[in-house]
């Protein structure tokens, strides 16, 4: 193998060049330009030549690896795949480790081969986290290795069903001569580690670093390389954390799933509405709740919006949760037509428990907190309401509204607001459905009008 001269090339999204340049010329991002010199590893072959199948002689798709972690194996689509690459992203101390390491010995548990590969730590530290956890299962095996070629020839050898590498920047092939965690370095071990996944057939877990704007490490064509990219989330102060998936080539990747941190780890929330929807006696101004879905799971959040007179030319209209261009059409609504004033005013919402939701049936209970809060009026605190608003003021149908409403019951509520075109399945006891045709007719079945 022979190194070429030295090139550029951007950690963001693997744009090269043959100078240095402060702002990469692809994606816009700043100081993301490092050296590389530019080599052409030496390839594997397998000695065997492919032949085209008819797709009708292909069999099915064996049975998926179940982790034993039902919140990881929802967002997973049932479990894993083996032969599969996946890639879980987050900050630093998110978790990453401890929910891989407690997926690791559920698994061991269910008689699954597992081999955990790590190159940031060492076994004692491993060891220790494993017993605090209550993962320490004599039949995971451990490798504490850096070197590509080491951790292939162990793979190789053990066989295992799931394979852990924590993590995938930590990892450098002998054969290129750049540092861990280059673009190079990132693109040739990811390769080698889905050759090595076909290989053995084992599901390969890969954790990855992000930067400091919340993006994967590396260029972006490493997430293209890969199964499955999920991404663990969670507030540094806050004990809830949230796993979701952005791409996932054997499942939705619309399915959430919830953990809550520790002293002993990682704890399932198999009843997240508790968590998200704040129960309590008496009703305060300017909170709503709303049932919102998250894959196949229905949940129930509040929503709090604070308006206050503004001293700036341009009112404020800040969002935390949602989308703030979402945030500002449900304000221009409700001012236009439900002529609540709201132009020398500041709008300030959020949605409880560090959820981010992008579901269109959010808006109904962003416009009725925010009139709440502007009118000083209080909303039941038995009443939830589901509905998207359109640009003329009307509320408009959402999907899945008896799963929506049965989640709605099971807890409690006894009002469920939502749109007259809405066609629910099946009533449910202890629950009245009203059903308006606009904003306008929403307040004033609150009295709000």
């Amino acid at each position: 193998m022979k190194a070429e001269r030295s090139h550029y090339v951007c950690e963001e999204c693997g744009e090269a060049s043959v100078q240095w340049l402060g702002r990469c010329p692809a994606c816009g991002s700043f100081g993301t330009m490092r050296e590389e010199r530019k080599e052409t590893p030496r390839s594997e072959s397998s000695g065997t030549r492919a032949e085209p199948l008819l797709l009708s002689s292909v069999e099915e798709e064996g049975p998926r690896i179940v982790t034993g972690i039902g919140e990881l194996d929802r967002v997973l689509g049932g479990g894993v795949v083996p032969a599969s690459l996946v890639l879980l992203g987050g900050e630093p101390g998110i978790g990453k480790s401890t929910l891989l390491l407690q997926a690791a010995a559920a698994l061991t548990g269910r008689g699954a081969r597992v081999m955990l590969v790590s190159g940031e730590e060492s076994a004692a530290q491993i060891g220790t986290r494993a017993r605090r956890t209550g993962a320490l299962d004599p039949g995971l095996y451990l490798l504490c290795e850096t070197d590509l070629g080491a951790v292939l020839e162990a793979a190789r050898q053990l066989a295992p069903q799931v394979m852990i590498i924590d993590s995938i920047q930590t990892m450098r092939s002998p054969e290129l001569d750049s540092s861990p965690g280059g673009v190079n370095q990132l693109r040739e071990c990811v390769s080698r580690m889905q050759s090595l996944a076909k290989e053995i057939d084992a599901a390969v877990f890969l954790v990855g670093h992000v930067t400091k704007e919340g993006m994967l490490a590396g260029p972006r064509t490493v997430e293209h390389m890969v199964d499955c990219v999920l991404y663990f989330e969670g507030e540094r102060f806050d004990s809830l954390r949230i796993l979701r998936a952005v791409k996932n080539r054997f499942g939705s990747v619309s399915e959430l799933g919830i953990f809550e941190m520790t002293g002993q780890g990682l704890r399932e929330v198999e009843d997240p509405s508790h968590l998200f929807a704040d129960s309590r006696e008496e009703a305060v101004s300017g909170t709503a709740t709303v049932v919102i879905m998250e894959g196949r799971r229905p949940l129930l959040v509040e929503v709090q919006a604070l308006v206050v007179p503004s001293h700036l030319p341009t009112p404020k209209r800040v969002s935390t949760g949602m989308d703030h261009r979402r945030l500002a059409i449900d304000v221009a609504v409700l001012e236009r037509k439900a002529r609540i004033r709201l132009s020398d005013r500041d709008v300030y919402v959020g949605i409880c428990g560090g959820l981010k939701v992008s579901e269109p049936a959010l808006d109904l209970g962003v416009c009725m907190a925010i009139a709440s809060s502007r009118l000083d009026r209080t909303i039941s605190p038995e009443m939830v309401f589901l509905g998207e608003v359109s640009l003329t003021g009307e509320v408009r149908p959402v999907s899945r509204v008896g799963e929506r409403a049965r989640e709605a019951s099971r807890l409690g509520y006894k009002s469920l607001m939502l749109s007259d075109k809405s066609k629910p399945q099946a009533k449910h006891p202890g629950l009245e459905l009203v059903q308006v045709r606009d904003v306008g007719r929403a307040l004033e079945r609150l009295g709000m009008a």
